[in-house]
């Protein structure tokens, strides 16, 4: 299983990955290994994921995310409360 995920960083940022752990890569960003997060923009919290069977699916709806303006992440996000 890979998920696809958003993380808000603490400055209002939104930085979207793959992961196969997404506990441990959300504490990995967050104590700043293996990361592109900056310090400054650290702590990062949790806000959206969705689940693939494959690393393949996953990194391509990452990418497609990734092209998304604030505003559509933002209805993504909130599709979900």
């Amino acid at each position: 299983m890979v998920f696809v995920y958003i993380v808000r960083c603490n400055n209002g940022f939104y930085y979207t990955g793959i992961t196969s752990n997404l506990k441990r890569r959300i504490t990995q960003h967050n104590l700043g290994i293996k990361t592109s997060i900056q310090n400054s923009r650290r702590p990062v919290k949790l806000v959206y994921r969705e689940k693939y069977n494959s690393r393949m699916e996953a990194a391509k709806r990452e990418k497609e995310i990734k092209g998304w303006t604030r505003k559509k992440k933002e209805k993504l996000i909130s599709s979900l409360h």
